[in-house]
């Protein structure tokens, strides 16, 4: 089965899906032969540890080669299950047909945490009768759900077998991370893991508390300072440029204060180096559209990290009331990591800022597109096109190329044989 990398946003009950193509025949291959593996090699096809999730994999082929994808939050409610299967094994299966063939075949992985005292047996106990409902909801569409699995506190669970010597009721261990040979066969192949759905969503979640509160204090003074300004069309130019000389200023000041270490450590940085009321004018900023558009021309060479941070930055401080004002960060975000071929975070930011505003055409459009596969370097050129022409003067960085890694076409593959149990 092959992987490729996929996130999805919020819509229906717990998430809008999305679905990524197959990949092409010239890639190399990494063979599964056991739920065991394929529980071990779920990060690697998504990019992430995926948590509180369903996620679904197209298989094509005898060979059991993966295609398509989709990742949802799993519903809460157990009313919203049957309707919830329903439409995810719809969208996988006419999306797959769409992009290439009818799946032969889908895996099921229900992934979840246990919660307020409960074992992980007791969760993929509780989770059953959803997986039967996404059986039913695939055999109804005449294909079979080869494997479902549960994942939860460090182990693994099947829906499909019933012998207890291969998976007993405690379940079976999951490896850890990045001691087994798909780890090291994933590394090999390019494949990375770039911490859980949890970890990536906190980096772009909402600050709380103290700073929460005096964060929201500064929107509303910048609002009614600013947003007047920015309807009328005699200052609006006016407004963009002191936001985008504003943006600068950020992203210089963030450029000579590097961050000692990653991760919600290097975000508590960030978020140090930026006042409340810098913060505020340039989200409120950022709603105009034309703004934003010059602003996302920073997605490369040595302007994308500073601008990936500062867009992370301040999607943290759309707090309170301004929670909408978020999808234009978290969208600037989305696209600063796609370009720079992190494309799980892409996904997962883009989805945020759907969240933010399910309306918001920007998001859309470019979460359409990177869950459709489409090489990015079509949007990057047209944005150097435009910088060019608005800045006759400036020249075509010589870095301003692909990014390291990324091939024209290619994605990494992984197969799986589905030869015995679960035909």
């Amino acid at each position: 089965m092959t992987t490729n990398h996929e996130s999805s946003s919020p819509s229906a009950p717990s998430g809008r899906p999305s679905i990524s193509p197959s990949g092409t025949p010239a890639e190399p291959q990494i063979t599964l032969r056991s739920p065991a593996e394929l529980a071990d090699a779920l990060p690697y096809m998504l990019g992430f540890h995926p948590t509180d999730s369903l996620v679904m994999v197209a298989v094509h082929g005898e060979n059991g080669r993966f295609g398509g994808r989709l990742r949802v939050g799993i519903p809460l409610a157990p009313a919203e299950w049957e309707d919830t299967a329903r439409q995810v094994a719809e969208c996988l299966v006419r999306g797959s047909e769409r992009r290439a063939a009818k799946p032969d075949g889908i895996v099921v992985f229900l992934c979840q945490d246990p919660r307020g005292g409960e074992s992980g047996q007791r969760v993929m106990t509780r989770l059953r009768p959803f997986a039967q409902r996404l059986r039913i909801a695939c055999g109804a569409l005449d294909v079979p759900v080869l494997e479902a699995l549960c994942l939860s506190a460090g182990r693994y669970w099947s829906y499909t077998c019933g012998d207890d010597g291969c998976c007993p009721a405690e379940g079976n261990p999951l490896t850890p991370p990045g001691t087994s040979v798909m780890a090291a066969a994933a590394t090999f192949a390019g494949l990375q893991v770039r911490g859980s759905l949890k970890e990536i969503e906190g980096r772009l979640t909402p600050l709380v508390g103290a700073w929460a509160a005096d964060q929201e204090e500064a929107l509303e003074r910048a609002a009614t300072a600013l947003v007047p300004r920015i309807l009328d069309g005699t200052t609006r130019e006016e407004v963009g440029a002191q936001t985008l000389a504003m943006a600068r200023t950020l992203m210089t000041r963030l450029t000579q204060a590097p961050p000692a270490e990653g991760g919600p450590r290097a975000d508590d940085w960030d978020d140090a180096l930026l006042g409340h009321d810098e913060a505020a004018a340039v989200i409120l900023g950022l709603q105009d559209r034309e703004i934003r558009d010059i602003a996302a021309e920073w997605m490369e060479d040595e302007e994308a990290a500073p601008a990936l941070r500062l867009w992370r930055a301040l999607a943290r401080r759309c707090v309170g009331a301004y929670g909408e004002h978020a999808a234009a960060p978290l969208t600037l975000a989305g696209w600063v990591s796609w370009s720079t071929g992190d494309e799980p975070t892409a996904r997962i930011a883009f989805g945020l800022a759907l969240r933010a505003d399910a309306e918001y055409r920007f998001a859309q459009l470019l979460h359409h597109a990177c869950n459709e596969g489409i090489d990015p370097e079509g949007l990057r050129e047209c944005l150097r096109e435009e910088r060019r022409r608005r800045e006759p003067g400036r020249k075509r960085p010589a870095g301003a190329t692909r990014p390291p890694g990324r091939r024209t076409g290619q994605r990494h593959r992984a197969s799986r044989r589905t030869e015995g149990r679960g035909q």
